[in-house]
């Protein structure tokens, strides 16, 4: 056996994550890619997958943890080539190869994919489990553990299941073997880079791995008790040896406003979410008394201590509550038998995305008609070509390919306002969101570049992010960027809504479901398919006019696909 490091991948530039589940436990067998933990940032969920296969040896972190790209999670044993020994490892060379000399070829083939675990993956041997590419999230939540110490995985079997508050995604093992460490737990903090774990790599075996085991049991619980002391996982003696490494490159804890009870030098345990949340209401920390772990901060202590100020009539918060009393509770279940279940974070954090973009958005929706009568002719005459291709061809490419012809033409739509410097932002690119409806949650995924875009491009675009949506693969970068946002409730039903502007965006477009109603041609009254247009905007920056004519565009447009030639 060979021991590795599980250290947090890359994050894809978010500064820190948060551990919402732990799926393997010390001495779990794990395959490459694995899921090892479940990290949730403030934009996704995703899973931090195994590095290699192996057993998990030792976990220094656990869930509510935070961390960054490089901390180290844990360690793993990884199995080494040329020894029959282990029967799991066996089991799996004879499914690849059929004989134990495979071993070494398998080995030798994953130095040329994985160089940097060249010296441990060789003979098996002991691989880091990190948290991969966050796609531009500064940190994951970790919502459940998949995995234990002692799990033998494949590779991209799921090791967590992480959450940001766009996404809920799964995090594959990297390699296939034994997981042997895990240093987080459900409701964790990760980020990318961030070790959660170690894995034994698949291969030969190693007589010694029971007592490598063994010794490192007492170094993974005290690492995973001394781990909440700290916004970025602690890790015990495991950690002594990179310590300083990560205080240089931890991020500084956003400065809180001084309390006029307390000094303001006094240290807060609290991770970046409570951190983000504590800023958007205006709470000050250090007049929070922590309900967690050594004192730490939790988003309950800070909500609480904001419902306690508006309701003892205190210092109003200046964020996102806008010093709005909260309407009252009664007690329920008086009435009858009630239960409590606990929000998910993109839940959460969708209530509040949707609570501040209409305290400081003035609204303003444009109703409007379109005739789709020949748009669905043409699109049912394409079903058969749709088939071939493996693309279901939907009204929503048409839509989206009408959207981007109104965008180019009314440039003030494709805008945001910055309102601190008094500018309005143009954009010179056509990315546009659309609102996929899952299990999790509403979750908006962007495709780029409309514009140049064909309608079968696009439908296979919107098919692929759709199944990801639903998947739980989704990553932040599909999920920023947006210029505009498309929301359709025709599948479902209804006539006609208000969609919130998903701000900074200044304008969003809800299709209703199309039904045939008689309309006038001049001479007599005609059966025609007309699809309901809702089109919610910023009155700041588009002005009534405007938006009648976008929506006129709109409907002319699917009305007549060659006005998309002109």
């Amino acid at each position: 056996m060979s021991e590795q490091e599980i250290r947090v991948p890359e994050l894809g530039g978010a500064e820190s994550v948060e551990i919402v589940g732990v799926l393997v436990s010390v001495g779990d067998s794990v395959n490459t890619e694995d899921p090892l933990l479940e990290l949730e940032s403030d934009k996704a969920t995703v899973e931090l997958p195994a590095p290699a296969a192996g057993k998990i040896t030792r976990l220094d972190v656990k869930e509510g943890d935070s961390l960054k790209e490089g901390d180290l999670v844990g360690m793993m044993d990884t199995a080494e080539g040329g020894d029959s020994g282990d029967s799991e490892q066996a089991g799996d060379d004879a499914e690849s190869t059929g004989d134990d000399k495979a071993s070494a070829g398998a080995s030798s083939a994953r130095d040329g994919d994985e160089p940097q675990n060249a010296d441990a993956e060789t003979s098996g041997g002991e691989q880091t489990i990190q948290v991969p590419e966050l796609g531009g999230a500064d940190s994951v939540e970790i919502v459940s553990v998949l995995v234990s110490v002692g799990d033998s995985v494949n590779a991209e079997d799921p090791l967590l299941e992480l959450e940001s508050d766009k996404a809920t995604v799964e995090m594959p093992s990297p390699a296939t073997g034994k997981i042997t460490r895990l240093d987080v737990k459900e409701g964790d903090s990760l980020k990318e880079g961030d070790v959660v774990g170690m894995m034994e790599v698949a291969g030969g075996g190693d007589e010694g791995a029971g007592s490598k085991e063994q010794g490192t049991g007492s170094k993974a619980q005290g690492a995973a008790e001394s781990g909440a002391q700290e916004e970025t996982v602690g890790a015990g003696s495991a950690r002594d040896n990179t310590g300083s490494q990560q205080a240089a490159s931890s991020p500084a804890p956003s400065p809180e406003p001084p309390s006029a009870a307390e000094p303001s030098g006094k240290r807060v345990h609290a991770g970046p979410a409570v951190r983000r949340i504590a800023r958007e209401f205006g709470a000050d920390l250090q007049q929070i008394k922590g309900s967690g772990p050594k004192g730490r901060i939790l988003k309950e202590d800070v909500q609480a201590w904001v419902r306690n100020q508006l309701q003892s009539g205190g210092s109003k918060p200046a964020g996102g509550g806008a010093g709005i009393p909260e309407v009252p509770l009664p007690d329920f279940s008086q009435f009858g038998e009630v239960e409590r279940r606990s929000m998910t974070k993109i839940q959460r954090l969708t209530a509040q995305g949707m609570h501040r973009s209409w305290l400081n958005v003035p609204h303003v929706t444009q109703f409007e008609k379109a005739d789709i009568t020949d748009l669905e002719a043409f699109r049912k005459d394409h079903k058969t070509e749709g088939e071939k291709r493996g693309v279901k061809m939907t009204l929503l490419p048409f839509l989206m390919k009408a959207c981007a012809h109104a965008l180019t033409t009314y440039p003030q739509f494709n805008v945001s306002l910055d309102m601190a410097n008094e500018q309005i932002i143009q954009k010179h690119y056509c990315h546009i969101g659309i609102a996929v409806d899952t299990p999790n949650g509403l979750v908006v995924p962007v495709i780029r570049d409309v514009d140049r875009k064909s309608i079968w491009q696009l439908a296979e675009e919107a098919q692929e992010l759709a199944g990801k949506a639903r998947d739980k693969k989704l990553t932040n970068n599909d999920m920023s960027g947006a210029c505009f946002t498309i929301t359709s409730l025709g599948g479902i039903g209804g006539t006609a809504f208000t969609p919130i502007v998903n701000s900074p965006e200044v304008a969003i477009l809800g299709a209703s479901k199309a039904s045939m109603e008689p309309v006038w041609d001049g001479a007599q009254f005609q059966p025609r398919l007309m699809l309901p247009l809702s089109l919610s905007y910023d009155h700041r920056a588009i002005n009534g006019a405007d938006a009648a004519r976008f929506t006129t565009l709109l409907s002319k447009t699917l009305g007549d696909l060659r006005e998309l030639l002109l």
